[in-house]
């Protein structure tokens, strides 16, 4: 197989406004009118109003490459694009060899005729996505509506497009057109690999791994099928037929390895390395069973993956494009994002049904890090179409994205798309006429994209929709927490208070959130000085949710004092984002295993704005997200209100092994004096939640709004706090603290050692306008217990700009 790379420097134009800028493949149109200084940075203030233009622009990448005439003697010469985006014509040397309608499909034409020995030219003319949007809606014989936002590109449903690309409620509308991934021209005489497979079947002490290679030959012929796994070789000749070729054979290992999710076992891959007709395929194996148990119980459905016979209980978030601009989304990127997840525990992202496939980076480190995906199709909060064209360009579409990725050990689900069994209720039209847009429905999503899955990945589920009850069930599950997943957001969306979450009890929460602001080292890299304030015009344009900055204010009312100042606004609104998830989370943990996962919404987000996220654009953790590292810890110790007046400890043991060890409760005053304290012995069994304690308030804190009670349970070398207020934080008169600080170098990192002389809350540090991480934040600081912390600069700096960049905040200081 020869192959000439087709990436690197090209020309963008636009004929209409006859303007041409250098551009970069893979690259989008966005990224390379920005790196030109032809438009301004789309991230800043209300800038994403001025290139709105862009989209509705016919654009043209082009370049010349240097063919060697080696490559016009083999039979098939063919150009391979992992994905354009999206309605492309491809011409070589003025000859149209391909027209593209889906940017999640790959592509290989055959070429060869269009081509020369030494110089050539391609071109490869991408439509505008509004106009091509608006085109398609104009030739339904019935609309097909669509949910829409405040900066937002009509008809995006029509398109085979990353749909947040043309807005949502938390991201920009951006209607990028571009080349994505791997653009090269390949050419052989024997044949080339279209996909490699793998079956796995788990025996004693070994594993049988059969192997499948998608030949494409454009002749008969005769080659030899070279397979090494791990250290296990196989070969084998083999007769290939023109076109597709089927080729098996089975490889088994013996003790086996076996891949686990973070935070249950290791995470060892298994090099594959296929060679067959002169082309190479090469991945990596994690060895382990999965399967999703979905039974009938007194609760209702049950909803539990199963790793390798042991029940995990699903700890995590949800994921989003991590940039509107696709050029931005590098490796570093997305491993600096995954990294954060599994430093806040989480064993699970759910790759949400409006955006995109992800790159092969994201699948890789994800195996590496033992991180499991629920893998939506991209189909979000909306109804689609079911005519003939359409559901082709579907289930191309599907077929290829299923083959690409089952084999990495992290995919544990495919779910047909996002919200779209609830969107049949949202819009007029399809309340009208339900039955229509149900059974367009039911094509799409059963007929092309459950059959696909069954068809070429029979080893995992295929989940109709998030949220929902199941094939077969088209209901409403949106507040149905007794079937399969559920979305709940009754608390941000209808604006209950955060005890609503005690009144549910899902079987899996695969969405839920509550917003904050991002930090102000992030909101400066949007917004002016002069904008500074919560209702200001640049702050209500970085917030996409209609009302939601309203909704943050109105609850700071149920739970805080009023802060003083922008600087504190932010902050408390991080607290507060921090507090509702983690009730949430504290309780449905408790709940194992009735409730086996939660995924909140979100863990990024794809430019600087307020919104769910707990990770800032740029990779800075909220607070939410140190909150999660210890709400999602293995070991997690609770407490919440219990019937008739009482408060309940909980213990949750997600490990593998019974935990044991000592439980110690103390009801401390805010001068830091201790009222009681109570010590028992604690045992829970190995993937169990466990009540240890029971008391009546009116007993354990006869004048509650002037106490709070600490826990910590010391088991297996390490102790774990938590605490918990028997009154809202505003009817407490928390006592001014005085917090001394004493700053280290260590090792290319700096230690802060913290003391306090009062009792101080979410306690949180930074490093203002430096980039890094505390270790921990948002924490608890008592009197006689100092806390020593270690920042990681993600940048270079010194201890003396450390020092001088460290700011300090806790709740008592917002008033």
């Amino acid at each position: 197989m020869q192959k000439l790379d087709l990436t690197g420097a090209w020309t963008l134009s636009c004929p209409r406004r006859r303007q041409t800028v250098r551009a970069q493949v893979p690259g989008d149109t966005h990224s390379a009118l920005l790196a030109a200084g032809a438009i301004p940075d789309p991230y800043w203030a209300d800038n994403e109003q001025r290139v709105q233009w862009i989209g509705r622009e016919t654009w043209i990448y082009s370049r010349t490459f240097e063919l060697p005439a080696s490559f016009l003697k083999e039979r098939s010469v063919f150009l391979h694009s992992d994905s354009l985006d999206t309605v492309a014509d491809i011409a070589i040397n003025d000859q149209r060899v391909a027209h593209t309608a889906n940017m999640f499909t790959r592509h290989r034409f055959e070429v060869k005729s269009a081509l020369r020995p030494g110089r050539n030219d391609i071109r490869i003319v991408f439509t505008s996505p509004e106009l091509a949007a608006k085109a398609e809606a104009r030739r339904l014989p019935y609309p097909i509506p669509c949910s829409t936002y405040p900066v937002q590109s009509p008809h995006r449903n029509l398109l085979r497009k990353v749909q947040c690309h043309a807005g949502w409620d938390w991201g920009p509308s951006l209607m990028v057109s571009g080349i994505n991934g791997a653009l090269y021209l390949g050419a052989t005489s024997q044949g080339r690999i279209e996909y490699v497979t793998t079956t796995q079947t788990h025996g004693r002490h070994q594993v049988a791994v059969e192997v499948c290679a998608d030949v494409e030959a454009p002749a008969d012929g005769r080659s030899t099928l070279d397979i090494t796994l791990g250290d296990q070789t196989a070969s084998r000749d083999v007769v290939l037929r023109r076109g597709r070729n089927l080729l098996r054979h089975t490889v088994t290992l013996p003790r086996p390895k076996l891949w686990w999710p973070q935070g249950h076992g290791s995470q060892p891959l298994y090099a594959l390395t296929v060679r067959v007709a002169g082309d190479v395929v090469r991945k990596r194996l994690g060895l382990r069973t999965i399967e999703v148990v979905n039974t009938e119980d007194k609760h209702g459905l049950s909803m539990t993956f199963r790793i390798n016979g042991r029940d995990v209980f699903c700890k995590g978030a949800n994921w989003i494009p991590c940039d509107g601009l696709p050029q931005r989304q590098t490796r570093a990127v997305v491993d600096d994002l995954l990294t954060s997840a599994v430093q806040a525990n989480m064993n699970m992202l759910r790759v949400w049904g409006g955006g995109q496939y992800e790159s092969d980076d994201f699948y890789d480190l994800c195996d590496e890090k033992g991180l499991l995906v629920w893998q939506d199709f991209m189909f979000s909060c909306a109804l689609y179409p079911a005519t003939p064209t359409f559901l082709e360009q579907v289930r191309e579409e599907a077929r290829h994205q299923v083959r690409r990725l089952r084999d990495h050990a992290c995919l544990a689900l495919w779910c047909g798309n996002n919200e779209d069994v609830g969107a049949l209720g949202w819009f007029a039209e399809s309340k009208q006429n339900r039955d229509r847009y149900l059974v367009d429905y039911d094509r799409l999503n059963e007929g092309v994209l459950g059959q696909a899955v069954d068809a070429c990945d029979p080893t995992r589920m295929f989940w109709p929709s998030s949220p929902c009850g199941g094939r077969g069930d088209y209901s409403d599950c949106w507040h149905d927490d007794s079937r399969g997943d559920m979305h709940y957001w009754s608390v941000w969306h209808e604006g209950k208070s955060f005890d609503a979450y005690y009144k549910v009890n899902p079987r899996f929460c695969s969405e839920f959130g509550y917003q904050s602001f991002p930090s102000l080292d992030t909101i400066r890299t949007y917004a002016p000085a002069d904008q500074f304030n919560v209702t200001a015009p640049v702050m209500e344009y970085h917030q996409r949710n209609p009302g939601g900055n309203a909704r943050i204010m109105e609850m700071f009312g149920r739970y805080f004092r009023a802060p003083e100042g922008f600087a504190n606004f932010v902050y408390l609104s991080q607290v507060q984002q921090g507090l509702a998830i983690k009730t949430a989370v504290e309780y449905w943990r408790s709940l194992r295993p009735t409730c086996m996962g939660t995924l909140y919404w979100q863990l990024n987000d794809n430019w600087p704005v307020c919104s769910w996220s707990s990770v800032e654009y740029g990779g800075k953790w909220k607070l939410l997200h140190h909150m999660a590292r210890r709400f999602y810890d293995p070991v997690l110790v609770s407490v919440r209100p219990g019937e008739g007046g009482r408060v309940e400890l909980w213990l949750t043991n997600d490990g593998p092994a019974p935990l044991a060890g000592r439980l110690t409760l103390r009801v401390m005053d805010f001068a830091g004096r201790v009222r009681r304290r109570v010590s028992v012995p604690v045992r829970v069994p190995a993937g169990s939640a466990k009540r240890i304690k029971r008391f009546a308030v009116q007993a354990l804190a006869p004048e509650p709004e002037k106490v709070f009670l600490s826990v910590a349970l010391t088991a297996g070398g390490r102790i774990v706090r938590n605490e918990h207020f028997f009154r809202p934080y505003k009817q407490c008169d928390l006592a001014r603290a005085a917090i001394r600080l004493a700053t280290t170098s260590a090792g290319g990192a700096f230690r802060v050692t913290i003391r306090t002389d009062r009792p101080a809350f979410y306690v949180s540090l930074n490093a203002d306008g430096i980039r890094g991480e505390f270790d921990d934040n948002a924490f608890t600081l008592l009197p006689g217990e100092p806390r020593a912390l270690v920042f990681t600069p993600k940048q270079r700096t010194t201890l003396k700009a450390f020092r001088a960049a460290l700011s300090l905040r806790h709740l008592r200081e917002t008033y």
